[in-house]
Formats: C-alpha cells, structure tokens, sequence
C-alpha cells in the first residue's frame, strides 16, 4: 500500500530553487529560458505585426490549455477571498521542455503576480477504456487547494516520473513535497483540522505492474490487455480501487483516511455532483430522458425534502455549473446557450421561481468560475482572444479584468472572426467560425483550410491543436473551424445508453453523413460569398475529424489537399492494430469482422478501398503509438502511385504532447498547404528533402492529368 510507513524525522523544508522547467520523457538537460514566465505590463502599443505559430505555441496558459468546464478548475480561491491561485505554464519548443510555476495574484487592486514555486513535468490524462488504462496525451488539470488558515497552497506535481502531493507557503517563503509516494497523486485536499493533507492513490497499480512482469516471464497471454498499437506489453487494468490517505507534513506521518475525508478526494465522472447546503438543502441537475446527451434539467430539495424543479428553458439544457448564492436562497446557474451552445448564460434563479433572473449574456467562453463575495472570478477566453482571469459582478453581470498572462497579444494582429450559423441536411444546427486575413480585401479569393471538430475559446489549431488557425490566416489563408454538431441520434427516445448511441451514428454511417452534410454547407456558404476558392480547399483532422476528414476525401472532389493527425478506420488495420478489446467493443457496435469481405459496408470511408482515385496529397503526421493503425492505409495509397508523405513522432500519444512535436507538427502544416494551395517554397536548406519529395508529387499528379487529358 502507499506510504504505509510513519517516519518521525521531520520533512526537510525545501526553498524554491527549483529551475523553472518540466523534462520531457525525463531523459534531457536542457533548461527552458522561464525568466518571463511571469507577465510584464501591457506595451500600450497598438497591434504592430502578424501572430505566427510559436506565438500560438508559447501562449501563457493558466492551467491545460484545453477548453472545458472541468470541476475542480485551475482556479482556487483564499479563504480570506483576497487571492488566486492557480498554476501558470509555458511551452519551450527550443529545449522540449516547459516552464511552469504555481502562481498567486491579489484579487482586488493590481494582480502582482508571486510565483510560490516553479517547476516539475507535464502530468497527462489517463482514462480507462475497455478494461484498460490508457494515457491520450491530454494535459492534466493541476488544481491548487488553500488550507483553512490561508498559510499554504497544495497541489499536485510531477518530477522523475511520479506526481507527488505537494505545499507552497502563500506568502512566497517556500515549497516541499509532501508524499513520497511509489505511484501517483491522483488528487489532493485538506483535512479538517487545517494541518494535515489528504490525497488519493491506486496503489494496486504496483501489484499489478509486477504481475505482468512476472507474466512475462512465461509469455503475456494475448487478450484484451494488449492494445498492439501501442506495445505487446498488456496494460494496466481500468479502474483500480482509489484509496485516500491522511498525512502529517510535518511528521510524514501516514494513516487511512476517513470515509468523510475520502470525499474530499474522490474524483467524480460525468455529470454535475449534487452541491449541498449545511441544512440539508441540495441542487442537482439530471438528463431529461435516458438518452445520455439530452438536456439537463435542474432540480432542489428544500429543507423539508420536498423537490422542487425549474421550467423555464434558462434553467435547463447544457447547464455547465452551479453555485449557491450567498443569500442561501438562490443558485447560480452558468450554461452553454445560444444556437448550438455556442454562447455562455449566467443565471440567478431563486428556488421555487418561475424563471431565473439572467445576470450575463455573452459570446466568450467562461469555465473554472468560483464564487466570490458577490462576484464571480472565472478563466475566460474568446476566438481572439487567449485566456485571462476576470470578476464578473452578480448584480449587473459587468466584467472586470484581473489577470492577462498573455498582454503581449495586445500588440499582435490577428484575422477577422465571423461566427457563421447554418443547419445540415437532417435540420440540425451547426456552425463554424470563419477566420481571414487581418488585410484581406472583399471580393478576393483565398485558398481555405477546414479544421474540425470543436471551435471554442481561443482558436489555437482545431482539437488536438495541430494547425494553427491564426497563423494560416497570417499566411493568406482563410480558416474555416468547424464546431461538430451533437451526435445522430442525440434526439431520439429509443436510445438509452452509450453503446445504443454510438450504434445508431455507425449504422449506415448515419453519424459521417451528418457531419459531411454540414461540413458541406459551410463551405458552400464561404464559397458563395466570393471569399473562398472552390479550386484551392483544404481539410484537416484529428481523432473524429481525421475520420471525417478520410470520409470526406472518399465522397467528394472538393478538397485539394488533406492533413490528418491519426489513422485510420479502415478495412482491417483498426481491428488488428487496436486490439482484441477494441475489435470485440466495434463489432458489438456494428463494425464487421476481419473474417468477411465486406466491401459495400467499408467503401463509403476506406481510403484503401478507393486508393486508386485519391489522387490529391495527403499528409500523415501520427504519434509512434498509433503507426500500426494508418499503415494499411498508407501502403496502399502508396502502392497506388498517390500523393502520400508521412511521419512519426516518438513517444507520444493520441494528442501530442511534446514541445518540439508540436511545434515541427504547427510548421509542416503551414508548410504543407502553402506549397500545394499557394505555390509556396520555404528556402530554409533545412527543408530541401521534404519539398523535393513535395515536388516530385505534384510532378507525376501533372504527368497523370496530362494522361488522363491529353
């Protein structure tokens, strides 16, 4: 078990003398340059020149970079209600590393921005899929906990491989690990009594990493733990039992948590969880039907047990978080509205009211939001505009300013963003946020590239974070980022769980069909006001925007040029590389099995089935976990004579994670849809061999139209 030892020797105080940097992979020397983590003041100069992509790359973020309504948040608020804390970080593509810090900032007055300590690795997401652990490359949300008193800051951080549980002092005098623990932290809280820490480990994972090591000393037996694409080693199973954990910073002293204070720790999934009042009143919300993504709707109980809920369509729908208003009377309701949710409501409804009062109508996004003396402090973010922290008043819904990691933007010029609205070809709502040049002049044709498939906050390089949207339109392009829509099937009151919903998107490739459609009519839309040219579009994708991007190549000549950042579901290759966990959770859901030639079922998306047509140039830049699943795909297009190039990148995961990959992927793709949708050639000599593999594509797609037209 963890720290099943008491040690009596005190825990030596550690100063912050940290270096300021995160070791990718835990094997390299180099050291980020973090001495401007911290932000300086605003210029006050007027946007001079063009964002590029390292622009975009190196963006200060204030906790993951990637959009959510993730509850616990970045953000923590003292108890004294004067300060903020919440960690602050920086990508270093120069030395594939990262600088980040846990920061506090004052509340009120100027932020003054203290770093309490600074260092440590990235911490990535695991998930458990089909019985498994699986680690996706998604970045961790570090959430920092004051103590009662307002003396310390703990949170979570990771050095040589393991996340420990550790404490700041919030006055800046000093940080120390707390734990010493073999396996993670997966969580950490304070105890009632404002000393100790509680935090929350697996500690199974350990005997169960032995028992696969003690395994293979007679051979892994191949079965559902085995996921080929990432290695013959059989993973960790999913889920192992969380268990939480009291310990004595001073002492290191460690005893099993309470039932009570297991809770602090417990990680929640899915939904909202109940918010109680000491009274015994509570607020929840629950789906409107058994069809997993329908509307939430809001309910509470009073102190006499009676439930009462909320009508009113301000209550209800995509309800993304609730508070109770300092009155004890009211709740705070915070949701995605507007047409496809696109847009955020901030609602005061007192229980038992017809309606909720609105107190805030806006089109920025807003997550990590805490209640704070009649204010609401939140991370905001727009498409223009990169993550900040502001207070938002609760009686006249006005916003005001407190931190902007990023005033540099300031003085950066970025393209013009219209929203623009439509409904697919099923009456579904969907919409996409066009993007052009900050000179484009009316009436000009530009080359467009797609991103997919969500377009929220600050728009970075689509999901996964791969094509850098405002540096393509520094370049000359337009950018069409796509917002997908719900899922086929969200509607329909005959489906009632996940595997039911996933079925019905599958059958008849009902859930491609309909996003095609949109995609479809988006780009139609652009191409009718005389911005986009029909001649010049390309499409890229990540995870369910590479699929359908592959289904989008496979049904129309549209596209000129493609990027995908993972593949790909096609005839065989998925089923083998995926595993036999991941072929039998398909075939439950309607995929064939590798047994049968089912080609009319496979042909409306395989890109091998219809190699000998996908004639325009396809780029693949895949992590090295994901190779074997693009290789059918790729050697067939390959045997085909088509235009394929492709590239591997090494450890990495479903969404790349490290700096310098990023950075290589941000530029390849600028790279990319220059040359075949602009006739741009980079000179750096350092890109000669990628540009004569380029042309000598572009030589035999001209030597083939000439054949085919002579």
């Amino acid at each position: 078990m963890v720290g099943h030892v008491r040690r009596s020797a005190r825990v030596a105080v550690l100063r912050t003398t940290f270096p300021l940097m995160c070791l990718v992979g835990g094997a390299q020397t180099s050291h980020a340059n973090c001495a401007d983590l911290l932000p300086g003041p605003a210029s006050g100069q007027q946007a001079a020149r063009l964002v590029t992509s390292d622009d975009v790359l190196r963006l200060r973020d204030i906790g993951s970079p990637d959009w959510s309504y993730k509850n616990p948040g970045p953000l923590a608020l003292s108890p004294d209600g004067k300060h903020i804390a919440f960690s602050l970080n920086r990508l270093d593509p120069a030395t594939n590393s990262a600088c980040r810090a846990m920061v506090v900032i004052n509340r009120e007055g100027p932020p003054d921005p203290r770093i309490l300590d600074q260092g440590g690795e990235q911490i990535l997401v695991e998930v458990g899929l089909r019985g498994a652990t699986f680690t996706l490359g998604e970045a961790a949300t570090v959430s920092p906990v004051w103590s009662p008193d307002g003396r310390w800051v703990a949170y979570r951080r990771r050095d040589h491989g393991i996340t420990q549980a550790w404490r700041a002092r919030s006055d800046g005098g000093g940080a120390m690990p707390v734990t010493r623990s073999p396996i993670d932290i997966d969580a950490v809280s304070w105890s009632e009594n404002g000393h100790d820490i509680i935090y929350a480990a697996r500690p199974a994972r350990i005997e169960a990493a032995k028992a696969i090591d003690k395994e293979g000393e007679i051979g892994w037996h191949y079965d559902a733990r085995i996921s080929p694409q990432i290695g013959a080693r059989p993973l960790i199973p999913s889920p192992l039992p969380d268990e939480a954990y009291r310990i004595d910073p001073d002492t290191g002293l460690i005893e099993a948590a309470s039932a009570a204070e297991k809770i602090r720790v417990t990680r929640v999934s899915g939904g909202l969880p109940a918010i109680a009042l000491a009274d015994g009143r509570k607020a929840w919300t629950e789906h409107a039907t058994d069809n997993p993504v329908s509307p939430l709707k809001l309910l509470a109980s009073l102190a006499d047990g009676k439930t009462v809920s909320c009508s009113s369509v301000d209550c209800n729908g995509a309800v993304a978080d609730l508070w109770w208003d300092r009155d004890g009377q009211s709740l705070l309701i915070l949701k995605r509205e507007g047409w496809r949710n696109g847009e955020t409501g901030l609602f005061r409804w007192r229980i038992g009211a017809k309606a909720p009062q609105r107190i805030l109508h806006s089109a920025d996004q807003f997550n990590a939001c805490l209640p704070a003396a009649g204010s609401l402090i939140c991370a905001v973010e727009n498409s223009v505009m990169p993550r900040r922290i502001v207070s938002i008043d609760l009686h006249s819904g006005k916003q005001r300013l407190i931190f902007d990691p990023n005033p540099e933007f300031q003085t950066i010029r970025l393209g013009h963003v219209e929203r623009l609205k439509w409904v697919n070809g099923i009456g579904m709502p969907a919409y996409g946020d066009l993007v052009l040049p900050p000179d484009y002049k009316p009436g000009t044709r530009l080359p467009m590239v797609i991103t997919q498939y969500r377009s929220r906050g600050f728009l970075r390089g689509g999901t996964g974070d791969e094509y850098p949207i405002h540096a393509f339109a520094a370049r000359g392009f337009a950018v069409l980022s796509l917002d997908g829509l719900d899922p086929f099937g969200a509607n329909s009151p005959d489906i009632h769980n996940w595997e039911q919903l996933s079925a019905a998107g599958i059958k008849d490739w009902s859930e491609r069909k309909s996003l095609h459609s949109s995609m479809m009519t988006g780009v139609r839309m652009v191409i009718d006001r005389g911005i986009a040219d029909p001649r010049r579009i390309g499409i890229t994708g990540l995870s369910d925007g590479a699929t359908q991007t592959r289904y989008a190549l496979v049904n129309s000549r549209l596209f000129a040029a493609a990027a995908i950042s993972s593949c790909c579901t096609d005839t065989r290759a998925m089923m083998i590389a995926g595993g036999i966990g991941f072929a039998d959770e398909m075939h439950k859901l309607g995929y064939p099995r590798s047994i049968t030639e089912p080609i009319d079922f496979w042909a409306p998306i395989s890109m091998t089935l219809a190699a000998r047509r996908m004639d325009r140039p396809i780029l693949m830049q895949l992590a090295d976990e994901e190779l074997n699943l693009g290789l059918e795909t790729f050697t067939a297009l390959r045997e085909a004579g088509q235009p394929v190039d492709m590239y591997v990148f090494p450890g990495e995961h479903h969404i790349k994670w490290q700096p310098i990959h990023k950075q290589a992927v941000y530029n390849r793709n600028l790279d990319w849809f220059s040359f075949w949708l602009q006739g741009k050639v980079d000179p750096d000599p350092v890109k000669a061999e990628q540009y004569r593999r380029w042309q000598d594509m572009r030589r035999k797609l001209e030597e083939k139209a000439t054949v085919s037209n002579p």
